[in-house]
């Protein structure tokens, strides 16, 4: 099978370099198209203000000066010129889980294949730190043969969060919804040595809430979650209301 890799962490992070073993591994054809540097957080955002570049570090690994959207954009539109069987995004160091999987360049790597008609997996890791990246690996290429040809039937998007500790201690896989974030966010104001203000967002660690069968419970509960996403935002309850009401109104 042929799968782009990308992540946001940036083509050096340790997440992604073990993924690309793992799938190697199981004598995948891996081609990887990722940032230059870290892109945490960077949405689906993409660069139209300037020209993107290509280097190419090694063999079908190649880095851009540009997003996790980017990435993908350009990995099949110019370095495969063509479409992969599936795209792979991750490992991420660090989880992504319920709201903040709009605010993952993980993510939105796998929302812009499915964009463009290609499956998906959007993985990421909860220790940001000392995760087994090796053994989170090679559980994920496990995932990928077993649940591949499904995703591709149905163009899938499947967002994939490993829990703390060995590979070896993780329970059975769970299917999961997102849960909710309680924020806890703060702007950092500081001054720089000119006088000038500046910010930092901050805050503390997130805290959740929702069921047993929230993706955030799953993982805190060491067990890998796969939570199925997807794009359509249409909110079909409000969609109703609005049609019976009288907006003849609403001119300018």
């Amino acid at each position: 099978m042929k799968i782009l890799l990308t992540n946001d962490d940036g083509v050096h992070a340790p997440g992604l370099a073990a993924m690309r073993r793992a799938l190697v591994d199981r004598e995948h054809d891996v081609i990887v198209v990722a940032p230059d540097r870290e892109q945490s957080a960077t949405s689906h955002s993409i660069t139209l203000d300037r020209p993107l570049r290509i280097l190419d570090i090694g063999e079908d690994i190649h880095a851009v000066d540009g997003t996790p959207t980017d990435c993908v954009l350009v990995g099949c539109h110019g370095v495969l010129h063509g479409y992969p069987d599936l795209v792979v995004s991750g490992i991420n160091h660090g989880p992504n889980m319920g709201e903040d999987v709009s605010y993952s360049g993980t993510v939105a790597a796998a929302f812009e294949a499915h964009i463009l008609g290609v499956a998906s997996v959007a993985v990421s890791l909860k220790d940001r730190q000392q995760g087994d990246f090796e053994g989170g690996a090679r559980y994920v290429a496990g995932l990928v043969d077993h649940l591949a040809e499904w995703a591709r039937e149905r163009n899938a998007i499947l967002n994939v969060n490993l829990p703390a500790g060995p590979a070896s201690d993780w329970g059975p896989p769970a299917v999961t919804r997102l849960g909710t974030r309680k924020y806890s966010d703060e702007i950092i104001e500081k001054v720089d040595p000119r006088g000038r203000k500046y910010y930092w967002i901050g805050g503390a660690e997130p805290e959740w809430k929702g069921g047993e069968d929230t993706d955030f419970a799953v993982v805190n509960g060491g067990r890998v979650s796969i939570t199925p996403l997807h794009l359509e935002l249409t909110d079909e309850r409000a969609l109703e209301q609005l049609a019976t009401r009288d907006l003849s109104g609403a001119r300018a």
